[in-house]
């Protein structure tokens, strides 16, 4: 992948997709396409074959995705499944068609079985019984890892496939409904402690609200209010983060070092779990997380953990050994990353 080349970002305006599409930039490369949802609807085949006729692009970053978290993964299952599985089969189906040089298709460790041996290992794919909340976000996401493997054994393309931890960064889904656990806790407090400090003005504007009274009983409804936080679950489950710029840096590497041959030992007959883990190889109880972004956040309030709502899986935390043996390693830490994090989001709700 060369400065000049011609390269596709799908969903460069998301958590991850953004991060690619910056840390790119940065690197000097100038000939990126990039597509908003109202204009390309990667679900739509038609408005896919046009894109790829019509732009031809050499490289292809598959960020795009319908994400969400437990909640979210829970109640909307048939969208989970549905909208990522026509996503990935259209882009990828179409890389294959217009010549793509390399394509990198990015998923989650949500594949993995939900009582997988910890640390995971890519071998330790289908393996069992998947996690019941996220099982057909993770289905779709295994699909996609199969279609890339199946479309370079059958006809040579250059497909592969990264399958990142827990995310979290600039542009995360805050969202109090769909969010994941670490921007869901970091607004939750935020929110909190504005109505601790009777900042009233201010809960109103991150809400886009006029009622203070509608919004303490919206807030409330997600367990938020002015001496106390309600988390789902025991606190006790932990997960390992990486901050989106370093997955960034860590997609961008892959993309121009790594092939499809050097994801998988050629001297086996079968070729499986040619995917790469990308994380950092450290987890944390979500209760000590919860704690550390109550700190940097600020909110004196009372984490009241909610125990009749699913935990998850007890631990999920990926080997990354194969990629460092590839040549990558993550840069910033946990804290580092969450106070950037708070930053970036108290910033765009006061601008």
């Amino acid at each position: 992948m060369d400065l000049n080349s011609k390269i596709y970002i799908a969903g460069h305006r998301g958590l991850v997709g953004s991060a690619i599409h910056e840390n790119l930039q940065k690197k000097g490369y100038t000939n990126i396409v990039t597509r908003t949802h109202e204009a390309l609807d990667l679900t739509n085949q038609s408005e896919v074959i046009h894109f790829f006729e019509t732009e031809r692009p050499e490289y292809v970053f598959l960020a795009a995705a319908k994400v969400g978290g437990i909640r979210a993964n829970n109640t909307y299952r048939a969208d989970f499944i549905y909208e990522n599985m026509m996503i990935q089969n259209n882009v990828i189906h179409q890389s294959y068609k217009h010549q793509v040089k390399k394509l990198l298709f990015l998923g989650s460790t949500c594949i993995y079985p939900k009582h997988a041996n910890q640390p995971i290992k890519e071998s330790y794919l289908l393996t069992d019984t998947l996690e019941y909340t996220n099982e057909p976000y993770a289905i779709a996401k295994i699909a996609g890892i199969k279609m890339c493997e199946s479309y370079n054994l059958q006809y040579g393309t250059n497909f592969i496939s990264a399958m990142p931890t827990n995310l979290y960064g600039v542009n995360d889904n805050f969202d109090l409904e769909n969010a994941h656990v670490i921007p869901a806790l970091i607004r939750k407090m935020h929110l909190a402690k504005l109505l601790s400090e009777q900042k009233h003005d201010d809960v109103l504007n991150d809400l886009k609200m006029n009622s203070i009274v509608d919004a303490k009983a919206y807030l409330s409804s997600f367990g938020v209010n002015d001496n106390s936080v309600e988390i789902w679950g025991t606190g006790k489950p932990k997960r390992e983060f990486l901050w989106s710029k370093d997955l960034a840096d860590a997609c961008a590497f892959l993309m121009k070092n790594c092939d499809f041959e050097d994801t998988y030992s050629t001297d086996k007959k079968e070729v499986r779990n040619t995917h790469i883990n990308i994380g950092t190889g450290v987890d944390i109880a979500i209760k000590n997380l919860a704690e550390t972004i109550q700190e940097i956040v600020g909110f004196k309030g009372t984490l009241v953990f909610d125990a009749t709502k699913p935990d998850g899986t007890q631990q999920k935390l990926t080997n990354v050994s194969k990629l460092k043996g590839l040549g990558w390693t993550y840069k910033t830490q946990l804290k580092e990353g969450l106070k950037l994090t708070y930053d970036w989001y108290r910033s765009n709700k006061e601008s």
